[in-house]
């Protein structure tokens, strides 16, 4: 590890070692992170978790589960012998109070032979149930540093944090009691994806679009993430979250507020999330009963040859569930620059294809010279993945001697121009971590504010009785999601890859 200088030595804890997140996301992204040489000299991992592990046992289960998901790729033997030297894991169950102490002493050890100068981060990529009792475990044996001290310990949770807003408020009172603000990364990975980190760039550092940004040019907004996949092995999860908490309340409403917040002063993290926060105080209708929304839920069906099975015949999911994989809303942000624009937010699970995408249309040409000619409004395309890049409409003359208007497409491609290295979004994160960067991660007011509005939602349905949707898998969802936006005048538009 060459990196230079001490900063970001650590040591990282990862407790659930043997999950999926970190067998699919954590070690591929430390990996990676090794390979560009940004891994500080004085770094070291300890895994932990409850089956019965040596190092070298754990080391080969790691090594296979890089193989499997570095994209494109071959494990470098000296790479990955540089980092399995420093990997090291650590049996315990996580209620067991006097196996803190043991660790205590074994990151000590790892301290004095790395050089990791005592810096920790404690990873907890765990169900958020164990989030209070792990915590409380390394507070009581002294494994945490208090924020104002060298070296420092840093927290990183993984969504959900909480079910709904008083869980929140419980977990953070809870885990206030060990960490502070400072100390507390909350990830949502879509922050980390670069066409996520790019809006920021887009809208602030070209003059063309930000006089554009406003109600007086656009019509309306849409966003919308679909997936062609089920709920696979996350039915127990799920079906007590459904897609208003899974997507929403959290990933949503962050490209919500990427798109709609103002200027902030500074680069600065905490500017960044307050002029967020600013923008979910404004999503308040003054009643539940004036949130627009569609909730639906997958059946049976058959798509390109293969049978498909219902969401209530998903593993670990209740046979009578009630839980949406489908939901659709219009939203409006109650401030001058917003006024009267609705966004409409759209996911769904066993859609018709795999899309992330932000679209900004712009209200049409105010001049009447073309009347009578087949003539689109402008639209801005931010395409989030999975062809990220940036694609804008216009109209442009046929060629011929007829005045004929056809739109036409300028369009950035992120891999045309960059290459095949967009980094995964776990790999940005951790590296952020690490230097002590928490602007691509959530703040506590960030996340009260989306579920408060995450509650208002359920609020509505219940004060509605806003009926569960059927829709076949391979569609767009329940044809009432359409019925709700066209009755404005304005259509779902196809995500890039399935247009003609």
């Amino acid at each position: 590890m060459t990196a230079p200088g001490t900063q970001g030595s650590c040591i990282m804890v990862i407790f659930g070692a043997t999950g999926d997140l970190t067998h699919r996301k954590l070690l591929p992204a430390l990996y990676h992170l090794l390979k560009n040489d940004e891994l500080s000299q004085g770094f070291a991992l300890v895994t932990v978790a409850r089956r019965p592990f040596s190092d070298d046992q754990y080391r080969q289960e790691a090594r296979e589960f890089i193989r499997k998901n570095l994209p494109n790729t071959e494990i470098d033997e000296t790479l990955w012998n540089t980092l399995a030297d420093r990997l090291h894991y650590f049996q315990m169950e996580f209620e067991q109070n006097d196996k803190y102490e043991d660790l205590k002493k074994n990151l000590t050890d790892l301290d004095v032979r790395y050089n990791c100068l005592g810096n920790r981060v404690f990873y907890l990529a765990t169900p958020p149930d164990l989030f209070a009792e792990i915590a409380f475990g390394l507070k009581r044996y002294g494994l945490v540093h208090s924020d104002s001290e060298t070296p420092w310990s840093r927290v990183v949770f993984e969504k959900p944090f909480g079910h709904n807003l008083q869980s929140a408020r419980e977990l953070n009172a809870s885990l206030s009691l060990v960490f502070s603000e400072n100390q507390i990364y909350r990830i949502d990975h879509f922050l980390g994806k670069e066409l996520v980190q790019n809006v920021l760039v887009f809208r602030f550092a070209n003059g063309l679009f930000e006089p554009l940004w406003n109600r007086r040019y656009i019509d309306h907004v849409q966003i919308s993430s679909t997936e062609t996949i089920g709920v696979g092995s996350r039915g127990g999860y799920y079906d007590n979250a459904g897609a208003l908490q899974d997507m929403v309340q959290n990933h949503l409403l962050q490209l919500l507020a990427l798109i709609a917040m103002e200027a902030p002063i500074t680069l600065q993290s905490e500017d960044i999330r307050a002029e967020k926060v600013k923008v979910f105080r404004s999503l308040r209708p003054a009643e539940a009963s004036a949130i627009e929304s569609i909730r639906g839920q997958y059946i049976d069906g058959i798509v390109k040859g293969q049978t498909i099975a219902a969401y209530r015949d998903e593993d670990k999911v209740d046979k009578n569930s009630q839980t949406e994989t489908f939901v659709s809303l219009k939203v409006e942000a109650q401030n001058g620059r917003w006024q009267g624009v609705p966004f409409y937010l759209r996911t769904g699970k066993r859609m018709q294809s795999d899309a992330t995408e932000i679209i900004i249309q712009f209200r049409a040409t105010p001049y009447p010279i073309f009347q009578g000619l087949a003539i689109e409004a402008n639209r801005l395309v931010i395409r989030i993945q999975p062809e990220e890049g940036i694609s804008m409409m216009f109209n442009a003359k046929v060629p011929g001697n007829d005045l004929k208007l056809q739109p036409v497409k300028m369009d950035f491609s992120h891999k045309s121009t960059f290459g095949l290295n967009t980094p995964e979004a776990y790999v940005r994160l951790l590296h952020d971590v690490m230097l002590g960067d928490s602007t691509l991660f959530t703040s506590w007011q960030e996340v009260e504010h989306a579920w408060e509005f995450s509650d208002r939602i359920q609020q509505s349905w219940k004060v509605r009785n806003i009926p569960l949707l059927f829709y076949a898998p391979g569609t767009w969802g329940p044809i009432e999601a359409n019925d709700m936006i066209q009755k404005e005048g304005h259509t779902w538009i196809l995500p890039f890859q399935d247009k003609s």
